[in-house]
């Protein structure tokens, strides 16, 4: 598979790494990320002017790739405190967040349950030959023959907290994850230390649900 890049649209990325910047984002390795990884190639052709703005943006199926911002949030929790090993993102998408993680320097792993997206995003990071491993299932229950992670992303909003996640964390190892309702939930990081697990709570965000066995069931209960 051949992309289409529409340009290398360097300038667009730049802006966008300026605009992070004035939103709080410091962490120069996630910076440098944003301005390496080709956004507009994880979104359709139609959408790709308007991929370096900061807003989420439809991938079908019901799903986003979120708004710029909030991915360099959710990286940054993680990176400040786990800035290398082995992480797990649950929820590929469009595959732009596995991208920036491989970037980052992390051994990637991923799991999609959206056959449709599972497939889409493959292209993709394939094409741009990236060593992600993937998964098509249910995000919810992990990756467990891949376990312990040094951390896990979660990049839809749970219910609850996802404790057979945090159970596959490595021992001092990082889950940021969005827990709340359907309408809003506080950005919630769990670091593993032995048998115990300390909370951070951060800033309220709104995303679509985490589906499966431990997150919210296909109706959204």
């Amino acid at each position: 598979m051949k992309l289409q890049q529409n340009g290398d649209m360097a300038r667009e990325r730049r802006e966008m790494v300026a605009e992070l910047e004035r939103y709080g984002i410091r962490n120069a390795r996630v910076l440098d990320a944003f301005r390496t990884v080709k956004r507009h190639l994880f979104v359709d052709e139609e959408s790709r002017p308007y991929a370096y703005s900061d807003g989420a943006m439809s991938i079908g199926f019901g799903q986003t790739i979120s708004q710029p911002y909030t991915v360099a949030y959710m990286t940054s929790l993680l990176v400040e405190r786990r800035p290398f090993g082995k992480v797990l993102e649950i929820g590929t998408g469009s595959g732009y967040q596995a991208a920036i993680l491989d970037a980052l320097g992390y051994e990637v792993f991923t799991i999609e349950r959206i056959a449709g997206l599972y497939e889409a995003a493959g292209r993709v990071l394939d094409a741009l030959e990236l060593p992600v491993q993937r998964r098509l299932g249910d995000g919810t229950l992990g990756w467990p023959e891949e376990a312990p992670f040094d951390g896990i992303i979660v990049t839809a909003a749970a219910p609850r907290e996802p404790h057979t996640l945090m159970n596959q964390l490595a021992d001092g190892g990082v889950l940021v994850v969005p827990v709340g309702d359907l309408a809003s939930q506080q950005m919630t990081v769990i670091r593993r230390n032995g048998e115990r697990f300390e909370h951070e709570i951060f800033h309220d965000f709104a995303f679509v649900p985490l589906c499966g066995r431990e997150g919210w069931g296909d109706n959204n209960e």
